[in-house]
C-alpha cells in the first residue's frame, strides 16, 4: 500500500516504541515520511516518558500520551482510545512495536491504511501487513524506515533504506536556560559523562568500578565529571562518585529534557548501549560506546563520530538480560574491556 499524493494533508498516526533508544531511532522514520509528503501531519502514541524525545523533533505534530503502564494489556482501554482517536480520522498508522496489543488502538480507531511486522500474528489488526526479513534489513532503523516506504520499495537494497536519514534531535533554546540554571551547567565545561546504566539488564552494564578508573584519570586531567541515568542507577553512581573526589552523580535527580540537554553540551561522553547511548549520538558528537551482550550491528549509534568498544566472544551478542554463563566466563564481554582500552578512545585524555 502507498501514501496519498502529496499535495493533499496526511494524517499519520505513529504507534511508538516504549524504550527511549528505540525512540531515538524512530526519528529516522520521522523523517523518511517528512521527506516523502511534506504536507503530512504525523502524531505519535507513546508512553509519557518519551514527550521530551517527541519535543525535541519537528516532524512530530502531537503527542499522545499512552494510558497504560509498561506491560499493562488494558484491552478495554486501548479500544477506548482507539474509538476517542476515531475523531481525528487518520489515513494511516505505522505500528512499530510487534505485539499484538500494539495493534490494537489503531484498529478501534478504524484507520483504513494500518501498516506494520507481522509480529505476534496480527493479521486482521493489521491491514498493510508486512514480514521482517532481518538479513536484508539488519539495523532497527532501517526496519523502522522501511515501515514508512511503499511496500515495494522496503525491501532490499533499496537507496532509500542504504541512506536512511539518521536521527537528528533538536533542543529549544529555553531547555538550555533552565538546565543551566539548575545545575550551573555551561560554567562547569569542559565536561565528560559518564552513563553507566541500562534499563534493559545488567549484561548490558560494564562494571562500576571501571567506569571509576575512567572518572579518575579524566578528574586528572582536568575534566568535571557527572553521572547520568534514571533511579535505578543511582546506586551504580553512588559507587563511582564515592571513589573519585570531585564526581556529581546526577543519576534519578535529572528530567529527560535536562539529561538530554547535558548529553549536548557534553565534551565527550563514555555510556553503555542504552538510551542515553543514541540520544547523545543523535547530536554527532564525540561519544564512547560500550556493548555487551547486545550487538553494534542491530542498534548501534547512529553518529560519525562514535566508537564502538566490544571484544569478539564466541557467546557474544546472546541478548541476554543476565549473563547466561555461570562459569568463570560469567560477563567476560564486559570485565575483558578494559578501562585503559576506554581510555584510549578518547580525544581528550
Amino acid at each position: 500500500m502507498s501514501l496519498p499524493i502529496q499535495n493533499k494533508i496526511f494524517k499519520i498516526l505513529i504507534i511508538g516504541p516504549s524504550w527511549v533508544g528505540d525512540m531515538v531511532m524512530a526519528h529516522s522514520l520521522f523523517q523518511v515520511i517528512k521527506d516523502q509528503h511534506p504536507n503530512s501531519q504525523i502524531d505519535l502514541l507513546a508512553p509519557p516518558s518519551c514527550e521530551a524525545l517527541a519535543k525535541a523533533m519537528p516532524e512530530i505534530s502531537e503527542f499522545i500520551a499512552l494510558p497504560f503502564k509498561h506491560g499493562e494489556f488494558g484491552f478495554f482501554k486501548r479500544k477506548n482510545l482507539g474509538k476517542k482517536l476515531q475523531a481525528n480520522q487518520y489515513n494511516q498508522s505505522i505500528v512499530l512495536p510487534n505485539s499484538w496489543k500494539s495493534a490494537l488502538v489503531p484498529f478501534f480507531a478504524k484507520i483504513p491504511i494500518r501498516t506494520g511486522y507481522k509480529g505476534e500474528m496480527r493479521y486482521g489488526l493489521l491491514t498493510d501487513c508486512r514480514v521482517l526479513n532481518k538479513k536484508n534489513l539488519p539495523l532497527m532503523a532501517q526496519r523502522f524506515c522501511a515501515l514508512g516506504l511503499p511496500r515495494a520499495s522496503s525491501y532490499p537494497n533499496n537507496p532509500q533504506l542504504e541512506l536512511f536519514p539518521k536521527p537528528q534531535l533538536t533542543l529549544p533554546e529555553a531547555w538550555l536556560t533552565e538546565t543551566d540554571k539548575k545545575f550551573n551547567l555551561f560554567s562547569q565545561l569542559p565536561l565528560i559523562a559518564l552513563c553507566p546504566g541500562a534499563e534493559f539488564g545488567p549484561a548490558k552494564k560494564w562494571p562500576p568500578e571501571y567506569y571509576a578508573q575512567v572518572a579518575k584519570n579524566c578528574r586528572e586531567a582536568g575534566y568535571q565529571v557527572w553521572i547520568l541515568g534514571t533511579a535505578g542507577d543511582q546506586a551504580e553512581g553512588d559507587l563511582i562518585a564515592a571513589s573519585v573526589p570531585g564526581v556529581l552523580n546526577l543519576a534519578g535527580k535529572t528530567s529527560l529534557k535536562d539529561a538530554m540537554v547535558i548529553l549536548k553540551q557534553a565534551s565527550q561522553v563514555i555510556t553503555n548501549d542504552s538510551g542515553l547511548m543514541h540520544i547523545r549520538a543523535a547530536f554527532d558528537l564525540p561519544l564512547v560506546a560500550i556493548f555487551g551482550s547486545t550487538s553494534a550491528q542491530f542498534t548501534p549509534p547512529l553518529s560519525n563520530q562514535a566508537q564502538i568498544m566490544e571484544i569478539t566472544l564466541g557467546c557474544r551478542p546472546c541478548f541476554q538480560r543476565t549473563c547466561p554463563k555461570k562459569s568463570d566466563d560469567h560477563m567476560r564481554c564486559l570485565k575483558d574491556l578494559k578501562p585503559d582500552q576506554i581510555l584510549n578512545g578518547l580525544d581528550l585524555i
